[in-house]
This record gives C-alpha cells, sequence and structure tokens, in this order.
C-alpha cells in the first residue's frame, strides 16, 4: 500500500505519485506530477502539486480539482490489489431501553404579580401638643409604652388653673344674685319683667299715671294749673323710660350670666387640659418633654403612633396603573418575618405623582401583637392577572450547557434533545416560552436523559411541585411572573426603578420560596 511506503521515507521526502502509481498497474489519463511531502514527526500530510500538461488524443481531460478532491477524501488504502478494496458499509446503532419518569405538558394556573417595594407606615400618627401653657408637673409615658386612649400622658402644674375656676364661679354667682336668682334657680326660668329691678320701676311708672290722671281731673275743676298738670305728665314720662331702661339692663345682666357660665366652663376645661391625654390606643413613639419644663400653648409634648393595623404603602408604574384595582391579592414579604402576609389593596390614590410617574396604593396589614414597626422595609407581590395560564415543567426537566437550555422531549417512543426558551423560575418550576405545546411528553429529570427508548412511567401530580394545570386549579394560586417596582432617588427626585424577577403566589397565607431573578419581558 502506498502509505506503507510512505512511513519508511524519510522527513520531507519528494516523491513522483504517477511513477508510484504506474508500479502499481495504475494510470492517469493527464500526466500528473505529484509531490508528497511527509512529516513524520508533526503527522501531517501537505501536497504540493505541479502539473505538466501533455495532450493525450485518446484520453479525455480529467480537471485537477477532481483528482485534488479524490486524493483528499481517499485514505490512500489502495494497492496493486484491487480485490483489496472494499467499502464498509454503515450499520445501524440498536438504542437502549431504560425507564424514566414522563410529564405531559399542559397548561397550568400561572397569574401575573407585579412587584411593588415599600415601607410599612403607622396607620396613625400624632403630635400630641398641650392645649394650655404651664410647667410640667408629671410626665407618665416614655419610649415605646403601649397606652390605651384617654390615658394620661403629662400633667401641667394645676394650681393657677384651680384658682381661675374659683374666680369663674364667683363672678357667675356674683351675675345671678343680680337678677334675683337664687343657687338653684334656673336661669332659664327668669323673666326680664319678673325681676326686682323692673318691677320696681314699673310700680313707679304706675304711681306716675296715676298722678296724672288725678291732676286732670282737678284741672277741669280748675283746682290746679295748667303747668302743675305738666309737671305731673313729664314726671309719668320719667318714670315710663327708667321702666324700659331697668327691664333692658335686666335682660342684659340674664345674658351676663351666660357669659360667667362659659367663663366657669373654660376654666373648668383649661384645669381638666392639664393633663395632656392620649388620643387614639397606640403606642409612644416619642416623648419631647421632662418634669418641670414650661410648655406653651401648642408644643409638641408626646408622639404617638397607631401600628394595628399597619399600611404599606407602594407604588405603580405608570404603565401598570389601570390594572390595579380595590380588592386585589397581595402577598407581602418583610424582612423580619418568615411567612408573608396575605393582605389586599385597601386604598388607591386619585393622581400619579409628577416626579416618578407611579401610582401610589396603600393596603392594611394586622398587627395585634404589635411584632411588627412602623417604617420596615416590604415587598409586596400584587396578584393584577390572576387568571393567566402558563406551559410550566418542572425544574429539573432543564438541562443547560453551554448557554442553551434542552429538555429532553420523548417522541414515538425515543428521546431526543429539544431546546426551549425558558420564562418565570421558581424554587422548583420554570416557565416554557418557546419549544414546546400542550401534550409534549418530557422527562422528568433531565439529567438522566439520553438517546435512548424510553419506557415511561407517569408522573403523578401529587408526585412534583408543579402548578395544578388549568382544569384542576380550583381557588389555588400557582407561581406568576412578577414585575419588580423599586424607587430610587436621583438628583434629589425619586425615580420608579422597574425590573422583571420572578416569584411564587401563595393561598391562605402559606409561604412563598424566595423568588430568582430573571429577564423576561412584561408581555411573557
Amino acid at each position: 500500500m502506498i502509505i506503507e511506503s510512505f512511513k519508511t521515507l524519510p522527513r520531507n521526502t519528494t516523491l513522483p505519485l504517477n511513477s508510484m502509481l504506474t508500479s502499481c498497474g495504475h494510470s492517469l489519463p493527464t500526466r500528473l506530477v505529484f509531490s508528497i511531502r511527509f512529516n513524520t514527526t508533526a503527522l501531517k500530510e501537505s501536497f504540493i502539486m505541479s502539473q505538466s500538461i501533455a495532450s493525450v488524443p485518446s484520453s479525455p481531460r480529467i480537471p485537477l480539482r477532481v483528482v485534488i478532491l479524490a486524493l483528499m477524501l481517499s485514505p490512500l488504502q489502495f494497492g496493486c490489489d484491487s480485490s483489496s478494496a472494499t467499502v464498509a458499509q454503515p450499520q445501524e446503532k440498536k438504542l437502549p431501553t431504560i425507564q424514566a419518569d414522563v410529564l405531559n405538558v399542559t397548561q397550568r394556573s400561572w397569574p401575573t404579580i407585579v412587584r411593588s417595594q415599600g415601607n410599612l407606615i403607622a396607620d396613625e400618627m400624632a403630635v400630641v401638643g398641650s392645649k394650655v401653657a404651664g410647667r410640667v408637673a408629671r410626665v407618665h409615658v416614655d419610649l415605646g409604652d403601649i397606652v390605651k386612649a384617654g390615658s394620661p400622658l403629662i400633667t401641667l402644674d394645676e394650681n393657677e388653673f384651680r384658682l381661675r375656676v374659683l374666680q369663674a364661679d364667683a363672678q357667675l354667682t356674683q351675675a345671678r344674685s343680680a337678677v334675683g336668682l337664687g343657687v338653684d334657680d334656673r336661669v332659664e326660668n327668669l323673666k326680664a319683667e319678673n325681676s326686682p329691678p323692673v318691677q320696681e320701676q314699673l310700680a313707679l311708672w304706675d304711681e306716675a299715671k296715676a298722678n296724672l290722671e288725678r291732676m286732670k281731673k282737678l284741672q277741669m275743676q280748675k283746682a290746679v294749673t295748667l303747668a302743675e298738670v305738666e309737671q305731673i305728665a313729664a314726671a309719668a314720662r320719667v318714670a315710663e323710660a327708667r321702666y324700659a331702661s331697668a327691664l333692658n339692663s335686666t335682660r342684659e345682666k340674664i345674658a351676663l350670666i351666660g357669659i360667667r357660665q362659659a367663663e366657669l366652663s373654660l376654666a373648668r376645661q383649661q384645669l381638666d387640659d392639664v393633663v395632656v391625654r392620649m388620643p387614639f390606643d397606640g403606642l409612644v413613639q416619642q416623648r419631647d418633654v421632662a418634669p418641670g419644663a414650661y410648655v406653651q400653648v401648642g408644643n409638641p409634648v408626646v408622639t404617638v403612633v397607631r401600628t394595628n393595623p399597619l399600611r404599606f404603602r407602594g407604588a405603580m408604574a405608570e404603565r401598570l396603573a389601570q390594572n390595579l384595582a380595590v380588592g386585589q391579592k397581595i402577598a407581602l414579604k418583610i424582612e423580619s418575618l418568615d411567612e408573608p402576609r396575605m393582605v389586599t389593596v385597601a386604598r388607591i390614590s386619585p393622581a400619579l405623582n409628577r416626579m416618578n410617574r407611579s401610582l401610589t396604593f396603600e393596603a392594611d396589614v394586622k398587627n395585634e401583637d404589635h411584632r411588627l414597626r412602623a417604617g420596615l422595609f416590604a415587598e409586596a407581590d400584587v396578584f393584577i392577572d390572576p387568571q393567566a395560564q402558563a406551559l410550566v415543567v418542572p425544574a429539573s426537566a432543564i438541562v443547560e450547557f453551554a448557554g442553551a437550555e434542552k429538555v429532553w422531549k420523548v417522541i414515538e417512543g425515543k428521546a431526543t434533545e429539544h431546546e426551549v426558551l425558558t420564562g418565570a423560575r421558581r424554587d422548583n418550576t420554570i416557565e416554557i416560552l418557546k419549544g414546546l405545546a400542550v401534550g409534549d411528553v418530557i422527562l422528568v429529570d433531565g439529567m438522566k436523559g439520553r438517546e435512548a427508548l424510553i419506557d415511561p412511567q407517569p408522573v403523578p401530580e401529587s408526585s412534583h411541585s408543579l402548578p395544578p394545570p388549568e382544569n384542576q386549579a380550583g381557588k389555588q394560586t400557582a407561581p406568576a411572573t412578577t414585575i419588580e417596582l423599586g424607587t430610587q432617588e436621583v438628583d434629589g427626585d425619586e425615580k420608579v426603578d422597574e425590573s422583571i424577577t420572578d416569584r411564587p403566589a401563595s393561598v391562605g397565607g402559606e409561604s412563598i420560596p424566595e423568588p430568582v431573578s430573571s429577564e423576561t419581558a412584561v408581555s411573557e
């Protein structure tokens, strides 16, 4: 064989190929001289070809490229014996049969969730101030105390306010005595016409009128002069004016009684206000005064908050704002809690924030044990499309290699690799966006996959952690594609930062595993 002869040649030996072929009984239509340089050290063959063309009338010309291609493809395993040139026929490889767990790909419940980052805030917060000015006598609470509504927070010095009450009470007694009211008499039953001063002036007026009548009778008898009659008439008019004045004065005194009563009530109220009380059930967030400090009207003395319930306040991007509605479920994850809280959207702002183009919403979070604190950071998964469906497979079915994601798909009983495009990822489930269809059969464990005949072992629904199929979903909520919304401050302005993450949902307060980030699109 020619290759065997090559092995005996020194390195970089050049031989005419035509003479070697002729010695074995082969000939070429056109005389070709090939120089073969055989490098025994590098195990390479390079052909340096030169052609000298000599016309042979009886032989057709064969293109040089055909000869070169034949030499390159041939293993040069030919010799002088033509019977040794045999072609090996490929034999079909027999595939083994293996048992493997398989799964039918179906549409499953896969709600879409928008993730919003925000804070827990107090349901109510009040900076309690003093309604009266005075010196602080006692402070009844301190930081973190749980205080019931109406309980005292601080007490001011009350001596001065007690004196004011006594003074107002004395002035009221004086006003009542001026119109003849006793201690137990009600001012509402008093009529101005019945008061003593008015009765006195009424009597004088009646006397003046009687005198005038007598003088008129005497004038008719020529017993008195006209001047005397006119004098008596003037006295009657004076008496009438005095009666009217007494009546007005009595009415004024009755009104003054009302003023004195109001002053007494105000003095008593100020006496009560020396004790600053808790406006609602809550906790003390800050104490601003100490005993001995002098406070003016309105000065803050204690800051209190109500933390049952708390409010989660989040924001949603403008492009998703139309999907937000009151009553939508929220899975609220708080760092200090192992389990997420299930709440609902309670309030939605009527207008978007002009600075970051986001819509603010709130949800009430029960906090009966006061375990949660105002100001805690929280992440909310808002279920904006609970009816969404998707193709979902176990994470174990996906095989990743060199950046490609594949599954072992069973077609006519044979397992073959099939490339897929994945979407949302969970702890143990993955959404399939492209590459599989409803009804496809895949291996549950992709690491065991290989080219082989499959003896399928169907896997029951309860043996894996996939969400229920569409016709078995019931009220359960499956893992969902989530859109993460956060805020960051840029040049003093808040800016909404959106990113897509994957987060499984929960049902009835069940735990939601930690999501795994991905870069799927919102439409996916």
